[in-house]
């Protein structure tokens, strides 16, 4: 399976496209130039969560792609009040996206001939997504966990304990060879994580 990095915006934010499905995993700023120049075509945009960062091309895209949108629907409210971070003292307002269907976790969903386990990992922000690819093994893990770190958990909804509850008891059993594709950073491997992350520590 191909998958395609690109990072943007002020938070170096990583989003991901699978070419032979049209699958785009978030969607931060400058990504929607980035998918013109390639002259590629999204028919599926999935959002991890809501954060500003995540989102920011979000809009655009739906609106050049005409693709379908899913997100959790915890996360709703920050995809979808324009004022949202700005009600909290951020000086940034979003276009909003309305979801065609809302995510769910589940085991089993094919999503654009991809089939995911969707798990539910809050505590970086309610609503919080991990993707999971089994045949790849490889986890599009959003904010929940970095390559020797974790999602912050100090902003609107954040919960840390409900955090590294969520990694030791998703994440983690999925298996040490599975490659984590974070929202920020370099990618690594949960095997890693289980050993060094100085956050989560062994499960």
């Amino acid at each position: 399976m191909q998958i395609d990095t690109f990072t943007g915006g002020l938070f170096d934010t990583n989003c991901f496209f699978l070419p032979e499905h049209g699958l785009l995993i978030d969607a931060p700023q400058d990504v929607a130039a980035w998918l013109a120049e390639r002259g590629v075509h999204v028919e599926v945009l999935l959002l991890t969560h809501g954060h500003i960062d995540h989102v920011w091309d979000a809009a655009r895209i739906q609106r050049d792609h005409g693709c379908r949108v899913g997100y959790h629907p915890e996360t709703e409210p920050m995809i979808t009040e324009r004022d949202f971070f700005v009600k909290f003292g951020f000086g940034w307002e979003i276009e909003p996206v309305q979801p065609d269907w809302r995510l769910t976790e589940t085991d089993s969903e094919t999503i654009a001939g991809v089939e995911f386990q969707i798990l539910l990992v809050p505590g970086h922000c309610p609503g919080s997504l991990c993707f999971f690819e089994r045949k790849e093994r490889v986890l599009f893990g959003g904010d929940v966990l970095f390559a020797g770190g974790v999602g912050r958990w100090d902003l609107p909804g954040g919960d840390g304990e409900l955090l590294f509850r969520g990694i030791r008891e998703k994440v983690y059993p999925l298996g040490d060879d599975v490659t984590v594709l974070p929202g920020h950073g370099p990618a690594t491997k949960i095997g890693i994580e289980r050993q060094t992350n100085p956050f989560v520590g062994g499960a």
